[in-house]
């Protein structure tokens, strides 16, 4: 839908001059245009982008729509029956006759694909109501990712799929919620009763911002037959505590020698409240593997300011870089952080701010900063 807006919704007018009568002329007037397109072929050409789905399945229809239905009517001297009089009939051409007898089809969708749910421990879509509330969050139903997990347990051949490529062997029962071998397809080589098929495994897109989430979809990508949330969090024998952690130990997360030059390199000419601002805009945006470490290794760079200014409110040149420092540097990153993307540092990977260390310090320089000037100027 085009959007043209009234003079009573802030649109623009305009007098103009036909026959020598003034006419006010509004937006309804302007037919939507491509400037770029107009210049192109020297007309106007009117585009419009379809942007559904339906509009593929109307082509697709069309070329067998045949007549519009047709409604006539029927008038009888004797009865004044309604349903004589009216009656509602389709006429069908020749080549609709002949697309219905031989039964063409009129559309096909191959190969099957199957969307694979992606969600966090407990973390799946659950539909109850109030008497069966309790019995739901003891028991929730069962997905095709925990379904995954449990073929895993007790399938040795699903131990070597990855998750995307279990719909290929095995086929995903919705009445029953669980995984079940292909029945038909082609035999697989060294098991006799295993059978491939060419259907496709879709798992669901997950935001980065949807940090934890996004992490265990890059896991189950990566990672052979897991048996649970804990096994894909294992590496090497190890159990970390984030799906994030797992993912740096498996290097699959992007090298952040980018970032850490593009820091170094506005240390040069910039500010420290620009270093910040930099800073907050790659972790909150980028995305970068590892936030702390850049954190660590330029935080000195992100404060002078913070620390001069202390320098100058205190009259004391010999503080030197210090944790309070540090920490109020955090929570103004924090801040521009929140209004970017609306997160906390905590969710981004970096350590939180104390604010109640900041409250502190604050205090604090403001009582040092009380002097009594009349028992000053005795002293003097």
């Amino acid at each position: 839908m085009y959007r043209r807006r009234s003079p009573d919704d802030n649109g623009g007018t305009v007098t103009t001059k036909v026959k020598r009568m003034d006419f006010v002329v509004d937006n309804s007037w302007i037919v939507p245009y491509s400037p770029l397109i107009s210049k192109t072929f020297k007309t106007h050409c009117n585009v419009e982008y379809c942007n559904s789905v339906k509009s593929i399945k109307y082509m697709c229809k069309y070329v067998t729509k045949g007549s519009d239905m047709a409604v006539f009517g029927s008038q009888s001297s004797n009865t004044n029956d309604e349903i004589s009089r009216y009656q509602v009939g389709r006429y069908v051409n020749c080549n609709e006759v002949i697309w219905r007898i031989f039964a063409f089809p009129i559309h096909e969708r191959h190969p099957t694909v199957v969307h694979l749910a992606v969600h966090l421990e407990n973390g799946q879509r659950v539909y109850f109501t109030a008497s069966n509330a309790m019995q739901r969050a003891e028991t929730p139903p069962a997905t095709t990712l925990t379904s995954f997990f449990a073929i895993c347990q007790s399938d040795p051949f699903a131990r070597t799929l990855l998750y995307s490529e279990m719909p290929r062997y095995y086929t995903w029962n919705a009445s029953s919620k669980n995984l079940q071998r292909w029945k038909q397809g082609d035999a697989v080589p060294g098991y006799s009763d295993v059978r491939s098929t060419d259907a496709l495994g879709r798992m669901y897109t997950v935001h980065p911002k949807n940090d934890e989430c996004f992490y265990l979809r890059l896991l189950l990508v990566n990672v052979r037959g897991p048996t649970s949330f804990e096994t894909l969090r294992t590496v090497n024998g190890v159990i970390f505590p984030t799906y994030r952690a797992a993912c740096e130990e498996l290097n699959l997360l992007e090298n952040d020698t980018h970032w850490d030059t593009t820091i170094a390199k506005a240390i040069i000419s910039a500010s420290p409240s620009q270093i910040r601002t930099l800073f907050a805009i790659i972790i909150s945006t980028c995305f970068p593997s590892n936030p702390c470490h850049l954190w660590h290794k330029y935080k000195d760079n992100m404060s002078e300011d913070i620390l001069h200014q202390i320098r100058i409110t205190s009259r004391n040149h010999d503080v030197e870089m210090n944790e309070e420092i540090h920490n109020r540097a955090l929570l103004l990153i924090e801040d521009m952080c929140y209004l970017m993307c609306g997160s906390l540092l905590i969710r981004l990977g970096m350590p939180a701010p104390n604010r109640e260390m900041n409250d502190a310090f604050n205090r604090e320089l403001e009582r040092e900063r009380e002097y009594d000037h009349q028992e000053l100027d005795l002293v003097v």
